[in-house]
């Protein structure tokens, strides 16, 4: 019951997907299959840090209930602009249950709402006590030596 939320940002993540896949132009061959793409939002009750250590920039939320306006704020704003993260290699895990003591709450020692971001390097870059658009969180992103590095690899022939 209180991952009632997560399950429902999930699920409408899915159908935006679907619906824009069926708008977008066929892909080109050898083109990423968004259907292996990674889940945006998941519960982070059991993730590890170190199993997206240099694979993906993590942002976790926090809240010490779904129904915390601040963590009802940040996860639409997530939803608003989901391209924009996945385009980073962004997972957001949400954490609502303080009693399950989760490994994530346990590193990063939440109190009431936050929001982190979790680097590819695993270093914790910055802790929120308010919501962040997504534009806010991408340009951050982007002034990372990494993220810079991405988008200098991506340019070159």
């Amino acid at each position: 019951m209180t991952h009632r939320l997560a399950l429902v940002l999930i699920a409408f993540l899915s159908a935006t997907g679907v619906a824009a896949q069926a708008t977008e132009a066929p892909t080109a061959p050898g083109a990423e299959n968004t259907e292996n793409a990674p889940q945006l939002v998941r519960s982070g009750l059991d993730a590890q840090l170190e199993d997206f250590r240099w694979v993906n920039r993590l942002i976790v939320v926090f809240a010490d209930t779904e129904r915390d306006p601040r963590f009802i704020q940040q996860m639409e704003l997530i939803i608003a602009r989901p391209e924009a993260l996945l385009e980073r290699d962004v997972i957001v895990f949400t954490d609502t249950d303080p009693a399950a003591k989760s490994p994530l709450r346990q590193k990063l020692r939440p109190r009431g709402f936050m929001m982190a971001f979790v680097g590819k390097d695993g270093i914790v870059y910055f802790r929120k006590p308010l919501p962040w658009s997504v534009r806010e969180i991408s340009a951050s992103i982007d002034k990372n030596p990494l993220r810079q590095q991405e988008i200098r690899d991506r340019r070159q022939p």
